[in-house]
């Protein structure tokens, strides 16, 4: 059977979210997280359908999000516990074989055993088991994250090798294993890989939707540093010339879209939060994109993209409160596809 993973503009049929707990690794700032997912919830449902994995307050949610101006009609409120929020990482990767769709439930091990997930890895199990899923659920014994994959629809991934091969995901399989497994399971043609981009801060060995992401087949924007003193200049200026290298797959360079990297955000510990622009999420008519307070790189971010998203809005989301756990939009959402 053939295989096709859509690109993120594809027509989707909704989008997931998991909702924080008050008792999870927010509950310092829960206040702050939970405002920050009910804009995204408002924002998403004037698109689409929202699908939202909660705990069993489920009245009490609905009502909140529809006080706040969420559309009645598109959402949809499961219960099923979880230990945090990232969708992205625990939800289903959609494929289409011969045209009908299949959801992926691939092993999330918390980024390499670094935090418990254990109740996170059950999600996609248990909303199938309520019914959610339009489409079957496939178990695959392999350790992958949505957000360390980027599709561009026709047959090329885009990916870090600093992600994929850690030795804490699947240490069973070598490059060559891995790049098989992924063409194999995604109906894939080629696989790029990465070796330089990361942000200080990020817990997830290099996730590709912090760092760069495909607009179009032939477009990617990225995350750059144009200042000589920060201490990401140097990693960052050597991804730009591995994307600069990277051709199409008709053999043209791709148009590249620099990102700015916004001005350092630290912990009250004063660690360095993993803060870019790169970690936008495409919806059907709009274009979500994270924001940090930066009176300056978030007006400028959102300048580049829009040109590359020219039939969508784009559209600003205040991530302040999300990257407080290292995390931001993309990471905490998953599309769910409606076509090839």
């Amino acid at each position: 059977m053939t295989a096709v993973l859509p690109a993120e503009w594809a027509p989707q049929r909704a989008i997931q979210l998991t909702w924080p707990r008050p008792d999870g690794d927010f509950a310092k700032s829960f206040a702050a997280v939970d405002a920050t997912f009910t804009a995204l919830a408002v924002a998403i449902t004037r698109y689409e359908p929202l699908i939202v994995a909660c705990g069993p307050d489920i009245d009490g949610l609905r009502a909140q999000l529809l006080a706040a101006g969420a559309q009645a009609e598109r959402l949809s409120l499961v219960a099923a516990p979880a230990n945090d929020v990232w969708a992205r990482d625990h939800g289903p990767i959609t494929v289409f074989r011969d045209g009908a769709p299949v959801h992926l439930d691939f092993v999330f091990n918390g980024w390499g055993g670094k935090f418990d997930a254990s109740l996170d890895n059950q999600v996609t199990q248990a909303l199938d088991a309520q019914g959610v899923w339009p489409a079957p659920v496939e178990a695959l014994d392999f350790v992958l994250e949505g957000g360390g994959i980027e599709s561009d629809g026709l047959g090329t991934l885009l990916t870090t090798e600093r992600c994929l091969l850690a030795p804490t995901r699947n240490p069973q399989f070598d490059k060559a294993q891995i790049e098989t497994k992924l063409k194999q399971w995604f109906g894939l043609d080629r696989v790029l890989w990465l070796t330089h981009g990361d942000l200080i801060g990020d817990d997830t060995d290099g996730h590709i939707d912090t760092i760069a992401r495909f607009c179009d087949a032939r477009t990617i924007a990225y995350q750059a540093c144009d200042d000589a003193n920060d201490p990401h200049y140097e990693d960052l200026l050597a991804m730009e010339v591995e994307l600069k290298a990277l051709r199409t797959a008709d053999g043209e360079p791709y148009k590249l879209v620099a990102l700015p990297l916004p001005h350092a955000i630290h912990d009250e510990d004063g660690k360095r939060l993993p803060a870019g622009y790169p970690n936008f999420l495409i919806l059907n008519g709009a274009v979500l994109v994270p924001t940090y307070g930066d009176a300056i790189n978030d007006p400028i971010a959102l300048g580049r993209l829009q040109p590359c998203f020219p039939d969508r809005d784009v559209i600003g989301i205040d991530c302040r409160a999300l990257i407080e756990q290292y995390g931001s939009l993309h990471c905490v959402t998953m599309q769910i596809p409606s076509a090839p």
